[in-house]
């Protein structure tokens, strides 16, 4: 299988050389009798520096089976539609290599140049969580799924933040090599093979928050009052609003009700709990506003993509 990887200016190196690495690893795995990876580096370019300033040996674009476009260093107030300006002789290349056929895939933010090419409209995809609203926004022909590792839609593959490259390529490994070869290599390399979904690593913290003063104020009010009942109308008079005047009013700035961010707000305080204390699932769930453990674990995995339980297992630390 002929594997390019597309470099341009300011790519992640690790995502360039990250897919290859774990492909050679299957190549040993597998033997000599095995399926093998012909993997290139590729650029437009003559010279090309990645991030950190690291210096990237190249070759012309040729044809290949997967053509795959890493992310880059996408940072609060960095103008998008420049830097993508800036990247046209890759983008031609992308949407050159989709018009033969194969595949094409993106690592992280690297949806964006796929999004910039075309790739994207009436597809399914992912991106990192963090910018899967900026995604949506720049692409609105796009279905973005922000939850999901690896989507594949129609010859075209997205992967979510960062260490989605790994996933992409034991799921490569596992069509070209067989999931033997796939298992093996994931041990070797000490690749969790098992995870699904990128939302148990989702900080809400991190994310842009939107809303005016109302909107703050009420969430204010909300976050402090966690382990109360959800009482509207209490609510409302609280700010001295009507019902409707605060769901219009809230909707409007932050585009979803007051119960919905409740309910986000309760499970990033569970999360918390889960990671640092010892306090049972029943007394998280009363923390955070639900008497019944059952209900709450419910919302907790709609929101986690993991029971409470679980998630502890995968993420409890130790502070002291």
């Amino acid at each position: 299988m002929r594997v390019g990887i597309l470099a341009y200016p300011g790519c992640f190196a690790s995502e360039v050389f990250g897919v290859p690495d774990l492909l050679t690893m299957a190549a040993h795995v597998s033997g000599p009798d095995g399926a093998g990876y012909e993997v290139s580096v590729v650029s437009p370019r003559r010279r090309v520096t990645a991030s950190g300033g690291t210096v990237l040996a190249v070759a012309p674009p040729r044809e290949v089976d997967v053509l795959v476009v890493p992310g880059f260093e996408l940072v609060p107030g960095l103008d998008v539609a420049a830097e993508l300006a800036a990247l046209a002789p890759e983008i031609a290349v992308i949407r050159a290599h989709a018009a033969t056929g194969s595949a094409v895939v993106s690592i992280c933010v690297g949806a964006f140049l796929l999004a910039e090419a075309g790739l994207l409209d009436r597809r399914r995809v992912t991106t990192a969580w963090l910018f899967a609203d900026e995604l949506a926004r720049r692409c609105p022909e796009a279905d973005v799924r922000p939850e999901h590792l690896v989507v594949t839609d129609a010859g075209v593959t997205t992967t979510a933040a960062f260490s989605a490259m790994y996933d992409f390529a034991l799921e490569l490994i596992g069509r070209h090599s067989g999931a033997r070869v796939a298992r093996a290599t994931a041990r070797v390399a000490l690749i969790d093979d098992a995870r699904s979904s990128q939302t148990p690593y989702v900080d809400a913290r991190l994310l842009p928050q939107p809303g005016n003063d109302f909107s703050r104020r009420v969430m204010r009010w909300l976050d402090q009052n966690l382990a109360a009942r959800y009482d509207l109308a209490g609510l409302a008079d609280a700010f001295s609003v009507s019902t409707r005047t605060l769901l219009r009013r809230f909707a409007d700035e932050t585009g979803r009700s007051p119960l919905d961010y409740l309910q986000s707000s309760r499970v990033r305080r569970a999360r918390h709990l889960l990671e640092t204390t010892d306090r049972t699932v029943a007394a998280i769930s009363a923390a955070v506003g639900y008497r019944d453990a059952g209900t709450f674990a419910a919302l907790f995995a709609r929101h986690t993509g993991r029971r409470p339980r679980d998630y502890r297992a995968a993420f409890r630390r130790d502070i002291t």
